[in-house]
């Protein structure tokens, strides 16, 4: 039987060097801000305008990496940190789309590709991709499947992947997340990356926001 196709296309390194660096150090240098609304504050950036902020200069040089289908007729990408605990894996299996239009309307959009560049590594934290859809009756509404492809997380590695695909996180120990765990050390940080071909619902661009400005780019006005 012929083997299936990746659901994940992984990259790394992902930028060079010396940008990665930067980016790192900034991410960091924010601290506990905004931590417990990490998922909840996200950002437009439409690639027709200059960027913002070192995570809009990293989008830049992470597109030409997108194969010509998954770049054709993406006007944008909205992005916002993730940052967890293993121990306490707090997000279901789910697939990313438009939340403002579901909950306006009931409808589901997704994004034309959903990506993450790493920032750090973790303890266990792998992230799961599968075709099957999410299933509400199991712990983390995780897929009854074991038909997956895992990406372990580590520094500058960059995973994208079709946005109608279900993912999640892996607890601590790299197990479908039941309960909280020992605290490990460190966090599991990345950036999660959405590249659409409209802009979504009510969300903000970086400049018109107030938070994280230690990533904005130095020396310009935001």
């Amino acid at each position: 039987m012929k083997p299936r196709a990746p659901f994940v296309t992984l990259v790394e390194p992902a930028l060079p060097a010396a940008q990665f660096s930067t980016l790192r150090r900034r991410i960091l240098s924010l601290g506990e801000e905004r931590l417990r609304e990490s998922y909840q504050t996200t950002f437009w950036f439409e690639l027709s305008t200059p960027p913002t902020n070192v995570v809009e200069q990293a989008v830049l040089k992470l597109l030409p990496h997108l194969t010509p289908e998954r770049r054709r007729g993406v006007t944008g990408v909205e992005w916002w940190l993730s940052r967890m605990r293993t121990s306490n894996v707090k997000v279901d299996f789910h697939v990313d789309r438009d939340n403002a239009l579901f909950d306006d309307t009931g409808r589901t959009v997704t994004p034309h590709t959903s990506s993450l560049l790493y920032v750090t590594k973790s303890v266990g934290g792998l992230l799961a991709v599968t075709k099957q859809k999410a299933d509400p009756s199991r712990p983390a509404c995780a897929p009854d499947t074991d038909d997956f492809d895992f990406v372990e997380p580590g520094p500058n590695r960059f995973a994208f992947f079709d946005a109608k695909l279900t993912h999640g996180v892996l607890d601590a120990r790299n197990e479908i997340p039941l309960k909280r765990l020992p605290t490990e050390p460190g966090w599991r940080i990345g950036i999660a990356i959405n590249f659409w071909k409209r802009r979504p619902r009510r969300v903000a661009t970086f400049s018109e926001s107030t938070h994280y400005r230690r990533l904005e780019i130095r020396g310009r006005a935001v």
